[in-house]
């Protein structure tokens, strides 16, 4: 069982960096850093966000519209936050007593 919640604990350190990444090309790109004609910068922004859209789509429902300002991103990271640093440290502690 232990394996099974370090599996989940890296899978959620995976999941954050590319919402960690896919933040910061996004403020590269608004502030024309990086350019999105560019085709490997099109296809590594593609590619992230196939990734995040299905995580940021329900939480998007849920939240009111701020205009350019989308939160989701920050409410997936603390919802990810409170999994790793809470939830996975109990369910370990309850598998090892």
């Amino acid at each position: 069982m232990t394996s099974i919640v370090q599996i989940l604990y890296i899978l959620l350190t995976v999941i954050w960096w590319i919402i960690v990444i896919q933040a910061v090309m996004s403020w590269l790109i608004a502030f024309n850093v990086i350019n999105t004609h560019n085709d490997m910068v099109r296809s590594i922004w593609t590619a992230l966000d196939r990734m995040t859209e299905p995580l940021y789509r329900p939480i998007r429902r849920i939240l009111p519209d701020f205009g350019a300002l989308d939160l989701s991103p920050l409410v997936v990271l603390l919802i990810l936050y409170i999994l790793m640093n809470v939830v996975l440290p109990n369910m370990l502690s309850t598998v090892a007593g």
